[in-house]
């Protein structure tokens, strides 16, 4: 007979099982009560199974979808904003997957998870009024892409046999890709209530980085005299360098450096981890609407391009890992494209008479 227990100072399960006139007793290693039952009576059917010499059935101890995903959770090799990322977007599928054993879960289960999270955000507010061809599902997609991958880390285990995540079709995503006018982006940097964030801003707008990147840059990092930025421990894992323009080297020059802090961006000495509620102040003062931080990488990249950069260099400034990643900035350059095409075929024309 198999039983659960918690003792006094103890927050997991305990199992006491006796068969055969044994008793067995240990930790099932979790606080879910309904997961410490299953294990329990898991390893109350591999005893039988050993006694009668049967082949022993897949580890029951660890198919509970919460457990798994805990300890999936443990393993990843992810950089510690991905993995936070993940963790964050876990709380919407989570409640719906908990209970249920890994192998249980199949394709079906996925698509109705899917359509419901879908009419979740439909329904949204700021989505009200909107047909769904202009509704961006980015999040969604994001979520079965984690249940994707955790369920090919349930393979490598041995737990199940198949991904129920493989061949469900993405929803659409929308691009988001915001340009500023010059006159626009003095608006917004003047409209930073401190010179922290005028920083902040500017030095976004000038390299094309991400948010984290500029908050996890060190000075030893930024080599004014070679005119080089190295952004390390980047969201793609590769390194890359960044040459430091005229505006953007004005900026770093007129950053005091403090003796208590490695980071080019710090607070009295304190790594800076956020600039949102003051970047959101800037644009209010600026009269900007619909302006996320991220949005200033969009507006690099469309100066980088409008400038008559190519899409290759582009990319390898912003960290793309594939062309693909760079084309959707390709629409706002139809004059140099034509440009590059005349010029490809006035040479020839040229070389003809």
């Amino acid at each position: 007979m198999a039983s659960i227990y918690r003792l006094k100072n103890s927050k997991n399960w305990y199992y006491c099982i006796t068969y055969n006139g044994k008793k067995y007793q240990g930790s099932t290693k979790t606080t879910d009560k309904q997961s410490a039952k299953q294990i329990a009576e898991s390893i109350q059917t591999d005893l039988a199974r050993e006694t009668y010499d049967l082949p022993a059935l897949r580890n029951k101890s660890i198919v509970n979808f919460t457990i798994l995903w805990q300890e999936y959770i443990k393993k990843s090799t992810n950089a510690k904003n991905t993995l936070a990322s993940t963790i964050s977007r876990a709380k919407h599928f989570l409640p719906v997957f908990q209970n249920k054993p890994v192998e249980d879960i199949n394709t079906l289960d996925l698509k109705n998870y899917q359509l419901q999270r879908r009419l979740e955000i439909i329904n949204n507010p700021k989505n009200k009024d909107k047909r769904e061809s202009e509704i961006s599902f980015k999040s969604l997609n994001h979520e079965l892409q984690i249940l994707h991958n955790f369920f090919s880390f349930c393979i490598e285990k041995n737990l199940i046999d198949k991904n129920p995540a493989a061949g469900i079709r993405k929803l659409n995503t929308l691009s988001r890709i915001k340009t500023l006018s010059d006159e626009d982006i003095q608006k917004l940097i003047s409209g930073a209530t401190n010179k922290l964030t005028r920083d902040l801003i500017t030095f976004l707008i000038y390299t094309g980085c991400r948010k984290g990147e500029a908050l996890n840059l060190k000075w030893d990092d930024v080599d004014l005299k070679t005119g080089v930025i190295a952004i390390k421990g980047t969201k793609t894992k590769y390194d890359r360098y960044i040459p430091i323009s005229e505006p953007l080297k004005a900026v770093l020059s007129g950053i005091e450096k403090n003796q208590d802090s490695l980071y080019v961006f710090n607070r009295n000495g304190a790594k800076l981890t956020d600039f949102k509620r003051s970047f959101h102040t800037a644009c209010k003062k600026s009269g900007l609407k619909d302006l996320h931080i991220h949005d200033l990488r969009h507006v690099f990249a469309s100066k980088m391009v409008m400038g008559g950069t190519s899409l290759y260099i582009t990319g390898e400034l912003l960290g793309h890992r594939t062309t693909q990643m760079t084309k959707r900035y390709s629409h706002l350059v139809p004059e140099t494209l034509k440009k590059a095409v005349d010029d490809v075929w006035k040479k020839k024309d040229d070389n003809e008479y």
